[in-house]
């Protein structure tokens, strides 16, 4: 049974949350146009074994699912996000330290980290911006990056026009169903539902197009553990990216899934990797 949600108020929108598990806590940050259990009821991941450790806080992103958010795009770039990522955890109840209320404290308690392509970005501005609020991360299926990003935000400005023409339908309509990554041949499903409304997804996909990760010389001062995850074939988040990444930190491991087996191990990884 899915806990029930609750809101936060961040930065001038309301973030949906809830969370599972007890234990020191780890945040899972999702993909864009998902939401808190989209890509795991499709079988892309299984965070189960974290909570089985750990207080899992799964939450909406400014603008998809049960989150508000306006149409502005500048709100929905991955700096702008990480913000957000830093804003819950601030104000998650209960709060992450016992009888810490105080946003800010130098005595929060530490909290690990999952992501998923856009949440991946949105997880590592938040750390480059307080390091001392985390513990560990643990960054999925990094998107295009740095020399194939521009690629990319051309496509993602090409799907803003087309559902500000003719709306998600058309957008939906254009969507492969195949698995995007050899691993994911045992996926529940290959097309996974749009949590974002028509009158806001333009933005966030304007938002996509208009930022990057951060800087490589910023990234080497990040001396976080961080553990990248990387899947085969998935042309919008390539392993190269996963390789990138894992290069450009100090103190990064890569692993790649090629098979749907291989995949299966990555929640054990994480979890075992944020003990």
């Amino acid at each position: 049974m899915t806990p029930a949600f609750q809101f936060a108020e961040v930065r001038g929108a309301k973030l949906a949350y809830n969370s599972t598990g007890k234990g020191s806590p780890v945040v899972w940050a999702h993909g864009m146009t998902s939401a808190t259990y989209t890509q795991e009821r499709a079988g892309n991941f299984d965070w189960r074994p974290v909570s089985a450790e750990h207080r899992l806080i799964r939450y909406d992103a400014r603008g998809h699912g049960r989150s508000t958010g306006g149409t502005d795009p500048v709100e929905y770039t991955w700096p702008e996000l990480g913000k957000d990522l830093l804003g819950l955890l601030d104000a998650v109840r209960p709060p992450l330290s016992p009888g810490l209320d105080t946003p800010h404290s130098t005595s929060a308690q530490k909290v690990g980290a999952i992501g998923s392509s856009m949440g991946t970005a949105s997880i590592l501005y938040a750390a480059l911006d307080r390091p001392e609020r985390f513990s560990r991360l643990v960054l999925t299926t990094p998107p295009t990056c740095w020399e194939t990003r521009p690629a990319a935000n051309g496509m993602r400005l090409g799907s803003a026009q087309l559902v500000q023409d003719k709306g998600v339908a058309a957008l939906e309509a254009l969507s492969v169903d195949a698995p995007a990554s050899p691993a994911l041949v045992d996926a529940k499903r290959y097309i996974n539902p749009i949590r974002v409304s028509a009158r806001r997804l333009p933005a966030v996909f304007r938002g996509s197009a208009q930022t990057d990760f951060p800087p490589r010389e910023k990234l080497a001062g990040l001396a976080l553990p961080v553990l990248v995850m990387s899947w085969t074939g998935d042309g919008t988040h390539p392993v190269s990216s996963g390789e990138a990444l894992a290069a450009a930190l100090p103190n990064a491991e890569l692993v790649v899934a090629n098979t749907p087996a291989e995949l299966a191990t990555w929640g054990d990884r994480a979890a075992a990797f944020l003990r």
